[in-house]
């Protein structure tokens, strides 16, 4: 198997894993400020779900730049969809491409190493 593949695969797939399966309802709902859920609390459950992902970002890419981007990057763009700037799609297309990003990042610095 081509490693380098695998990594992309892992960030996409870390992606599905943290806003589908991490993600609970009450998470879901009290990461946007204009939900019920959300008035007092939205700052602190959105930075807890977007550190998920940096969490994942740097466990599969072994680099905390990269995993502290991606929590930037994950807050920035679900902050625009609870604010109607974007849709679901959009948002979902966005976590895409920033994982495309940190993974020519890599490529970039000179690829991937098996432990």
């Amino acid at each position: 198997m081509n490693y380098t593949l695998f990594i992309l695969f892992l960030l996409i797939a870390g992606h599905a894993l943290g806003d589908y399966a991490l993600q609970n309802q009450y998470v879901a709902d009290a990461k946007n400020r204009h939900n019920e859920h959300g008035k007092e609390v939205w700052w602190i459950v959105l930075t807890a779900h977007s550190l998920i992902h940096g969490a994942i970002v740097a466990l599969i890419t072994s680099s905390v730049t990269l995993g502290i981007l991606e929590t930037i990057a994950h807050w920035i763009t679900d902050y625009a969809k609870c604010e109607k700037m974007i849709d679901y799609k959009t948002d979902q297309f966005l976590h895409i491409i920033h994982k495309f990003i940190w993974f020519f990042i890599i490529l970039a610095s000179g690829g991937f190493q098996p432990a």
